[in-house]
């Protein structure tokens, strides 16, 4: 049953549309369970209905035409329910309803499943017989797995305008597509899939009109790659088995214009695109190869998937290459970066003034993408994960930031209101950048601590840190991730000292080497099952106290003479951890403290702080006192700890939030510890840099908060225009709300009627 469930999967994710696929799928379901009806019902949500859209062995006339009620009949019910339902005599039952279009008056058993992705029930597939009979489980289990199967691709089909339950024209009509804010602001602007790596698995089939052009495309294609294969052949013909000539045999063969050739070039006659065209004929002949019983055969689906992804990659080409050295982009144009996965090379390498969005298919508010288009003050989207990269590709979008929705394919009406919203936006950041230079005081007199989260955009944070009064967090791992080695002590000394004399005056609190989880070395690989509970942190660099004191070293060097380096301890879970980091700091004090003296220079002894961010620290704050100078707070891995959530797993993002009561509850208790145990405490987490968890922690009694750059002067305009004492009534009804959503709506509230909502949604 296992083979025959991967078959229709295989044979059914071939059918680029999702009508011919629905019923390719009812058609081989019936065939393979023998039974005399197989149908699958969609939900419209908007009518409160499930719509008939394929089956086999009802009336085929009815499809598009039957519409059932969420509660009626059941089908109704186990939309309803959420639940399989399987009845031996269907007519028998109460909540049976008659719909004389569909023609099941011969059918008596019947089984039902939900159709369901993320919560949301999507449909109904049902399968009946004329016997009076209850299906076996194992029947039961197959349409279970079959279900959630095929959820994701009616999801694909509905953002892509792909699903027509009223047979209407979709073509060019707008999609939203919902992801996750991962950074606020709104832009319009086109997709880039820069450095995009294109293969046929994750291309999703087009339409193109113009036949003609995309037959040359594919042609010039082929050409290319045949070139490469020949000169790769020619690499390795003295030194490679007869198998492997074999395979370059097969290679030519199917480059040959009468192999696949003729059926790429007849499916793009049809209406498709290249690339989609050889996706299509690819695939079809790869699911062959893959079914034949003969090892050797079923091997080479491997190789027909390689070669094509070469010919893909050379029909799409370098998008890199053509977008750098397009010389005609027009210098109004705004453009969105658009990848599988951000990360700070691929920022770094992309031009900055060009980058005005950015969408990332994986990842959430709180992972490590997400925190760099903050620190840049670029909107961003993440966890798109329902759409392919090259449906983005060169196609105007709109970026919403706040909400987390892309929309494709703009018309005149929505665009207008888009451009109006930033407008607003506009207008209200010309305001607060007015008074970024007035002091961080509250309505009430309170006055604030502002402090920079730096280290993911050095460039951009240097211009930027005389907003605030010092760094609260320098992330010392990132030139760690930006080389291809570990740093030396000198190229850290050098960083470092860049930084620190910079600002003399000012706080400089730098972080020791913080990887593992979300941000690895590709020089150092850990390969772990839970990482983010596994060797980061302190953890890493105390195994390595190599690696520990050369990075010290070189902080204290870049010290000597100046007096505001901090140094904080990341993933601290017991006092030993503490103790021990302490012990390598003093060894490597007293090393730097004989060359600062050879000089004539005076080496400050640092400030040593913790972070609180493993939840087993908050109930050792009294002794964590004794041993530390100061504590930080980071909210984005404490809320995982707490919440027992992977900030960076799209599936479980809406369980992930600093504003859950339980987060909140544990907030206050750190700083009213540290404040009783007489120890500053700063926010450094992303929490810090949003109005509402701002307005929150200093209700709390917090006094000095650390964020990104960008989110300085926004923060700065808030707290400006907050009254902390009217704050702490509403937050004792914060933290005894239920939910975090209950939290989130009180908070909302709040700012409305400071009108400060412009700085959490669109439009002000």
């Amino acid at each position: 049953m296992l083979t025959a469930l991967k078959q229709i999967i295989q044979e059914v994710g071939q059918i680029p549309d999702l009508q011919p696929a629905l019923m390719r799928l009812v058609e081989m379901v019936k065939e393979t369970m023998s039974v005399d009806s197989c149908s699958i019902y969609l939900t419209d949500y908007a009518k409160q209905e499930l719509s008939l859209v394929a089956t086999v062995g009802l009336d085929p006339e009815a499809v598009g035409k039957v519409k059932i009620g969420f509660y009626e009949g059941l089908i109704g019910l186990v939309g309803d329910r959420e639940e399989p339902i399987n009845i031996e005599n269907a007519p028998q039952h109460p909540k049976f309803k008659h719909f004389p279009e569909v023609k099941e008056e011969k059918f008596h058993a019947f089984i039902g499943t939900p159709i369901i992705y993320q919560r949301k029930v999507l449909g109904v597939i049902a399968m009946q017989q004329e016997s009076i009979r209850r299906f076996s489980e194992d029947e039961e289990a197959f349409l279970i797995t079959l279900a959630a199967q095929i959820a994701l691709e009616i999801v694909t089909a509905e953002t892509l305008g792909n699903l027509n339950l009223d047979n209407k024209v979709l073509i060019n009509e707008s999609r939203v597509v919902n992801g996750i804010p991962g950074s606020p602001g709104l832009v319009i602007g086109r997709g880039v899939a820069y450095n995009a790596k294109h293969d046929l698995t994750q291309w999703v089939a087009k339409k193109s009109g113009d036949a003609k052009t995309q037959v040359s495309l594919y042609r010039s294609a082929v050409e290319i790659t045949r070139a490469e294969v020949d000169r790769l052949s020619d690499q390795i013909k003295d030194n490679i088995p007869e198998d492997v000539s074999a395979i370059f045999q097969l290679y030519h063969q199917l480059l040959d214009a009468n192999s696949l050739g003729r059926e790429v070039e007849a499916k793009i006659h049809e209406g498709w695109d290249a690339a989609s065209s050889l996706k299509l004929v690819v695939e079809s002949y790869a699911a062959k190869f893959e079914r034949m019983s003969d090892s050797y055969m079923r091997e080479r689906a491997i190789d027909i998937i390689d070669l094509s992804n070469r010919i893909l990659r050379n029909i799409v080409g370098d998008s890199n290459q053509q977008f750098l050295l397009n010389k005609d982009k027009p210098d109004h144009e705004k453009y969105i970066l658009v990848a599988r996965e951000i990360s700070a090379p691929m920022l770094a390498e992309f031009p900055r003034h060009l980058l005005a969005g950015i969408i990332s298919i994986k990842g959430s508010n709180n992972s490590h993408a997400a925190i760099l288009a903050r620190a840049m003050g670029v909107p961003a989207v993440m966890g798109l994960h329902k759409i392919s990269l090259n449906i983005l590709n060169d196609q105007e979008l709109f970026l919403d930031g706040y909400s987390g929705e892309v929309v494709l394919n703009l018309n005149e009406n929505n665009r207008a209101d888009f451009q109006a919203l930033i407008a607003q936006e506009e207008v209200l950041q010309s305001k607060v950048t007015a008074q970024a230079d007035k002091p961080s005081i509250t309505l009430d007199g309170k006055r604030i601590s502002l402090l920079v989260n730096a280290g993911l955009s050095a460039n951009v944070e240097m211009e930027q840190f005389l907003q605030g009064d010092g760094v609260g967090l320098y992330r010392t791992e990132i030139p760690f991730m930006m080389r291809e080695r570990f740093p030396s002590e000198q190229e850290q000394y050098a960083l470092y000292h860049r930084l620190l004399s910079a600002h003399p005056s000012k706080e400089i609190t730098m972080r020791t080497l913080d990887v593992g989880g979300d941000k690895p070395l590709s020089y150092f690989p850990i390969v772990e099952d839970n990482p983010f509970l596994g060797w980061r942190g302190i953890r890493l660099t105390l195994d390595h106290p190599d690696i520990f004191l050369v990075q010290v070293r070189a902080m204290l060097r870049a010290s000597i003479g100046l007096s505001n380096l901090h140094i904080l301890l990341p993933m601290i879970s017991c006092i030993s951890e503490v103790v021990e980091a302490k012990r390598l700091i003093k060894q490597a004090f007293l090393e730097v403290k004989e060359d600062a003296y050879d000089q004539g220079k005076l080496l400050s002894k640092p400030a040593v702080g913790v972070m609180l961010e493993v939840p087993a620290v908050i109930f050792q704050i009294e002794q964590l006192a004794q041993h530390v100078d100061f504590f930080s707070v980071g909210t984005n891995d404490l809320t995982q700890y707490l919440l027992a959530v992977d900030r960076n797993n799209p599936r479980v993002s809406s369980l992930y939030s600093s504003y859950h009561p339980s987060v909140l509850n544990a907030l206050q208790q750190i700083v009213t510890k540290s404040n009783k145990a007489n120890i500053p405490v700063t926010v450094c987490g992303e929490l810090a840099g949003e109005p509402a968890g701002a307005v929150i922690l200093l209700a709390m009694g917090y006094r000095k908060l650390s964020m990104n750059a960008h989110s300085l002067r926004k923060i700065n305009w808030v707290l400006r225009n907050t009254d902390i004492s009217h704050m702490q009534g509403l937050l004792n009804v914060l933290l005894r709300q239920d939910t975090q959503q209950d939290v989130i709506s009180l908070i909302n509230d709040y700012l409305e009627t400071k009108q400060l909502a412009g700085l959490i949604r669109a439009g002000s």
